[in-house]
């Protein structure tokens, strides 16, 4: 069984899987995470440096580990997420979705016929460069994950229209974009953020969506498991790094 696979029998056995965004756009970095054992990781387009020439290796990279490379492109635009799945992305994430239009256009521009309108050249890395038989290429190409972000109050009252879009795998919610649309920013665990995100969970719930959040400490990790949520970013790999540095150095200040 391919690791997509694997990854995607979890989420429907109701599992939680997690992974931390990628910002660094080295591929050690990308290979240690799999290697510890991170169900997938966020290739970070959006605010991370990385380019496209670099995310192929930062691909490679989660492939040899084991893990599932999730793409978070830069925008929703036709090129950003098409070049991702041709350099073998197993998923990509979308940020600022706003609409059902744009949610449509973004599963759109990720599958091809008859899902999608994805535009068409198998001499790509994700069909091995043309070695991949063409009809196998394009039946396999349409499993990858369409993860859509939504990080606004402004998109609460669209989010039944936005659930029900064909093709959608998964929700991911932004709590600190949410967080300063609610006038608090960066407080991720104020109530009104928290009361926004469980609000949000049980609309997808009833429109059989799996859900995602970030969350940077194992307080929120937990709060959001036992409320549902099932693809759980956990912090980031410069995040991590820093802590375990700071870790390290108030021990060895204190000995």
């Amino acid at each position: 069984m391919n690791t997509l696979q694997h990854f995607k029998n979890r989420l429907a056995k109701g599992d939680a899987v997690y992974g931390p965004f990628m910002k660094t756009g080295d591929a050690a970095f990308v290979e240690c995470a799999g290697h510890a054992g991170f169900d997938f990781v966020i290739l970070d387009m959006e605010h991370g440096p990385t380019d496209f020439s670099n995310l192929q290796n930062l691909i490679r990279g989660a492939e040899v580990a084991g893990t599932v490379p999730i793409v978070r492109t830069y925008d929703s635009s036709e090129t950003a997420i098409s070049k991702a799945l041709d350099l073998g992305a197993k998923g990509i994430q979308v940020p600022q979705i706003q609409s059902a239009e744009e949610a449509r256009e973004a599963v759109k521009a990720a599958k091809y016929f008859p899902k999608g309108e994805r535009g068409v050249c198998r001499f790509v890395r994700a069909a091995n460069y043309s070695s991949t038989p063409r009809n196998e290429y394009f039946e396999t190409a349409n499993e990858s994950l369409v993860i859509l972000q939504v990080e606004g109050k402004q998109v609460l009252n669209r989010l039944d229209e936005i659930l029900s879009v064909n093709g959608l795998d998964i929700l991911f919610i932004g709590p600190y974009d949410l967080s300063q649309s609610l006038g608090v920013p960066g407080q991720v665990s104020h109530h009104s953020v928290v009361e926004a995100i469980k609000g949000i969970v049980e609309q997808a719930k009833k429109a059989g969506v799996v859900t995602g959040v970030f969350c940077d400490t194992f307080e929120a990790a937990a709060l959001w498991r036992k409320t549902g949520i099932q693809y759980l970013s956990y912090s980031v790999d410069v995040g991590i790094f820093t802590e375990a540095c700071k870790e390290i150095v108030n021990h060895l200040h204190l000995s």
